[in-house]
């Protein structure tokens, strides 16, 4: 079969131009040797990435999906069109060596009876990323991994096969399996297995490719000579996509696809895949959940001081009241909290705090007058509670922030440029006014031939001394301006000093998409991506419980109002709103993927409001970002009402 490429390089983005940019000029520079043609399959991205890119790259072929079709999917797209020898699984956030494509295509030439295989892969600090050359997670692999046995015993070739820290980095041999960030794989094999398997939507699909490849007959291997940079996760973090969700519900279909035979095993790994789920859940929440339970001890507490002070006894409401007044108190405090969006948004103010108290309160006392049965809480009794609860929220938050500024503070970011130029000093000139507390500019770098341009007052010494200058001056930032610098040289100074925490970046261009990316990195400011708040727990809560209000109340009090105006079988589709399939109003639902992922398909939609717009899928994407974007109780009201009572 003849091929008019060499290598067909094939990228999946989401969200993540100002890499992107990056990775496809590191393919310019690897790719003088070889035919090569690069394919960007773009995930419905909201940055703009293919209307910045396409133009700046017209050697690059973009497919810009309307769907985000996850990992495996979206890479069968490229496959579909590619016309090279070998198909390059590459990811957006990776910076190619100038002789990675080179050494991968000899190594590969030579060695027919491999059918993928990957490289060196490292952090931006220069660390070793385990995940490049990997074991099968068989069930004894996945349980060492899962209850942290391959974490104790990480040379032990017994508990530690998952990532295989056992073995030498700086060695080739036969794998399991290699990293999605870069598989070097070639184009029958990928043909003969049919690609990724769509089943996966993140996270699993390369093992599963892996793992099929070698059950076709082929090897895997891991081939240390040549390196590249790998910014791990951008996509996830810029998005809101649940990492976590997906990474567990990956084990779990590996595991039962290619292990599910034994009964037993599969359910063992799967208790462990929910406990390590269950940790990571914890963990991820943990600021959440310590808060909230210090708010339900402080209304408690402060329900026991109340009824001291109005009845001279610690519980001297009638017995009957006991226990189900505590439960109540902190029930509702909870929930008023968690509605203001106290908890789960990352924000942890008094003023929050203060809004959930005045809505418990409000719910409190509006049960004391409904309902005589509560009215052993006396206003008092509420009053002197909600003002104690103040105190001891507000202080709980004041002691929990001041934790954090104490022990949780991030460090004095110690930077350092190579090279300097009208970038470097742009950027430092950004950076000076970003956050100048926390950002220290040590000076510059020399390279030899812009040596004699740097001034001497902050002159630090040549790139060949850069171990020794980290050292001396605590740099734990370094940011690459001259262009001069091959990535070579900087993959091998990543290698020198992966021991000591630092982070390398590169500007060879003064370009806001480049230095918004570097400041956020260094000052910790998020990306500035469209959010979806469909994804956000209070809103999530809020649009469950009117699905099943409203449903409940269109299914038997306004039966014959519904059946009349709308038919039996919108009718029908209540049951499944209330079973959770879908949503009283949603999104469209052509749009599958972000009824998968961020939202259920609606009886009705914004669509329903206009028959004169457009039924396009663009259209409906259109729609689809506006209502996830801006969505509310409210929205959800105004446009069930419109529909309803419309002419």
């Amino acid at each position: 079969m003849s091929y008019q490429y060499d290598i067909s390089i094939v990228i999946v983005n989401y969200n993540v131009k100002d890499f992107l940019k990056q990775c496809l000029e590191s393919i310019r520079s690897a790719s003088n040797n070889l035919k090569v043609e690069t394919i960007v399959v773009d995930n419905d991205s909201q940055d703009g990435s293919v209307e910045l890119l396409e133009p700046l790259f017209p050697e690059v072929t973009f497919i810009a999906s309307k769907d985000n079709l996850g990992f495996g999917r979206a890479n069968n797209l490229g496959f579909d069109i590619s016309k090279g020898r070998y198909i390059l699984i590459l990811n957006p956030d990776t910076l190619l060596n100038e002789d990675t494509l080179d050494t991968m295509f000899e190594y590969m030439e030579n060695k027919s009876h491999i059918g993928i295989s990957g490289c060196k892969v490292l952090n931006g600090d220069g660390t070793f990323q385990l995940a490049c050359r990997r074991g099968f997670p068989t069930p004894w692999a996945a349980f060492s991994k899962l209850f942290g046995l391959q974490k104790i015993f990480p040379n032990s070739k017994l508990f530690a096969q998952y990532n295989q820290t056992f073995r030498s980095v700086d060695e080739t041999y036969y794998i399991d399996a290699v990293i999605g960030a870069f598989m070097f794989a070639r184009a029958d094999v990928i043909k003969e297995v049919k690609g990724f398997d769509p089943e996966f939507f993140m996270y699993g699909e390369d093992l599963d490719l892996c793992f099929r490849v070698q059950q076709a007959g082929y090897k895997i291997a891991y081939n240390h000579t040549t390196s590249i940079i790998h910014y791990k996760g951008e996509s996830t973090k810029r998005s809101s996509i649940n990492e976590v969700k997906h990474f567990y519900e990956a084990m779990e279909i590996f595991a039962r696809k290619h292990f599910g035979k034994s009964a037993v095993l599969l359910k063992f790994l799967r208790l462990g895949i929910y406990v390590r789920a269950g940790v990571a859940y914890l963990n991820k929440y943990k600021h959440d959940l310590f808060y909230m339970a210090t708010d339900v001890l402080s209304v408690n507490f402060s329900l026991l001081l109340a009824t001291k002070i109005r009845t001279g006894a610690f519980l001297g409401l009638m017995d009957i009241t006991y226990p189900f007044i505590f439960i109540l108190f902190s029930f509702v405090l909870i929930l008023s909290i968690f509605s203001v969006g106290g908890y789960f948004e990352r924000k942890y103010g008094i003023a929050k705090a203060f809004y959930g108290l005045m809505v418990s309160f409000f719910i409190l006392s509006s049960l004391t007058y409904l309902f005589k049965e509560f009215d052993y809480t006396s206003r008092g009794i509420l009053l002197l509670t909600v003002g104690f609860t103040a105190i001891l929220t507000a202080a709980s938050r004041i002691v929990g922030l001041t934790i954090k500024r104490v022990f949780g503070k991030k460090s004095i970011r110690r930077i350092a440029f190579v090279g300097q130029n009208n970038h470097s000093e742009s950027l430092i000139s950004e950076l000076q006014r970003s956050n100048p507390e926390q950002l220290v500019i040590e000076g510059v770098v020399g390279t030899q031939i812009s040596e004699d341009r740097v001034t001497s007052s902050n002159f630090l010494g040549s790139f060949d001394n850069l171990e020794k200058i980290i050292q001396d001056n605590k740099i734990n930032e370094i940011i690459i301006t001259d262009n001069r610098i091959s990535r070579s040289n900087i993959m091998n100074m990543l290698s020198k000093i992966s021991n000591q925490n630092v982070r390398f970046h590169i500007a060879h261009e003064y370009e806001d998409l480049i230095f918004s990316r570097l400041i956020s990195e260094i000052t910790g400011a998020g990306p500035d991506i469209p959010q979806n708040k469909l994804m956000i727990p209070r809103f999530k809560f809020f649009k469950r419980t009117y699905d099943i209000v409203f449903s409940l109340v269109f299914l038997t009090l306004l039966s014959p109002l519904f059946l009349v105006k709308f038919g039996t079988s919108k009718y029908a589709e209540l049951f499944e709103v209330i079973v959770g399939k879908k949503s009283i109003i949603g999104i469209i639902g052509k749009d599958k993927e972000k009824i998968k992922e961020e939202c259920r398909q609606g009886i009705f939609s914004l669509l329903d409001l206009s028959a004169n717009y457009s039924n396009s899928e663009a259209a409906h994407a259109n729609l689809n970002n506006y209502y996830l974007q801006n969505y509310n109780f409210y929205l959800d009201l105004e446009i069930l009402f419109k529909i309803l009572f419309r002419k």
